[in-house]
């Protein structure tokens, strides 16, 4: 099995043991991946990614984000999240439409923003989660840059707001929630969390996990995408036998003269399957990024 599962992840398991889940009925020698990771309590799209679809993964992690969730104002958790322990409380100031609309706006574009101790980020090969469970007092990773879109913000009761999100990857919504409390002069944790969009990937076409196992236990159909359907917006060219043999045997002079006009990376396509992905180098040439399926093709 070739491509990309479509997962609605449910609350509770973490991203690796949804991956572990799928592998486990997909046989030891089939990788699985997935792209972005979902914290344990959030739910949402989560893309997993099977044998040779291991290898788009660098193709499509970085794509936007959209994310819908609750924030609660007044206590600030080490985790930045609901499963933490409270390290800071403040008054919760009187809000409405203005004063949310005013600081929404001020993170559209591209900020700065820290990521969370209790996170993967690692430090001298160690994740910072794990330094953070050990005890004792351990150093925000330094700031980044990120860039939001789009940010909606409503207040639904007292000292809670719903927010909705559309960003790009890598950055972290429990940090927004705590900068959303701050910049509100207040403090604040994420309290739900829905991924609705994974770059292409959306909930309309995303399958609950339980689904997902009860088909692949009883044999029966799952929503999947193909190796040739998982990046729609990349054009196509495609080659005959005598070019597959070259391609898969690393000779990229076989691409020259076929790279589609104006493509950066365009997909090489035999007997209907794809068979790489490539990059144009000028208007003549192009270079094999990734090939797939294993195989070089030895001539007779």
């Amino acid at each position: 099995m070739d491509g990309i599962i479509p997962i609605d992840k449910p609350s509770g398991p973490t991203s690796a043991e949804v991956v572990r889940s799928i592998k486990s009925r997909l046989g030891k020698r089939t990788r699985v991946g997935h792209l972005g990771t979902l914290d344990p309590f959030a739910t949402g799209v989560l893309p997993i990614l099977t044998g040779e679809g291991t290898k788009l993964a660098p193709f499509l992690q970085e794509g936007e984000k959209e994310y819908a969730g609750l924030i609660v104002l007044g206590a600030e958790t080490d985790t930045l999240d609901r499963t933490g322990e409270i390290v800071s409380t403040a008054a919760v100031p009187a809000l409405d439409s203005v004063r949310l609309a005013s600081v929404a706006a001020g993170f559209i574009g591209i900020i700065e923003q820290t990521p969370p101790v209790f996170s993967a980020i690692k430090r001298g090969g160690v994740p910072l989660y794990k330094m953070a469970r050990g005890g004792g007092e351990v150093e925000p990773p330094p700031a980044r840059n990120v860039e939001i879109m789009r940010l909606e913000l409503e207040e639904v009761r007292d000292a809670c707001i719903r927010f909705t999100v559309v960003c790009s990857s890598g950055m972290y919504v429990r940090s927004l929630a705590r900068d959303i409390g701050r910049a509100l002069g207040t403090a604040a944790h994420l309290a739900e969390l829905r991924r609705r969009r994974n770059g292409q990937f959306t909930l309309e076409g995303a399958s609950p996990l339980e689904r997902v196992i009860g088909a692949l236990d009883q044999g029966g159909e799952i929503a999947f995408i193909g190796l040739r359907d998982a990046m729609p917006g990349l054009p196509e060219v495609e080659v005959d036998a005598a070019i597959e043999r070259r391609l898969r045997n690393g000779d990229s002079r076989a691409l020259d003269l076929l790279a589609p006009r104006g493509a950066k990376l365009f997909k090489v396509i035999a007997r209907g399957e794809l068979l790489a992905i490539a990059q144009a180098t000028s208007r003549v040439t192009a270079v094999i990024v990734r090939v797939f399926g294993t195989d070089p093709i030895v001539a007779r």
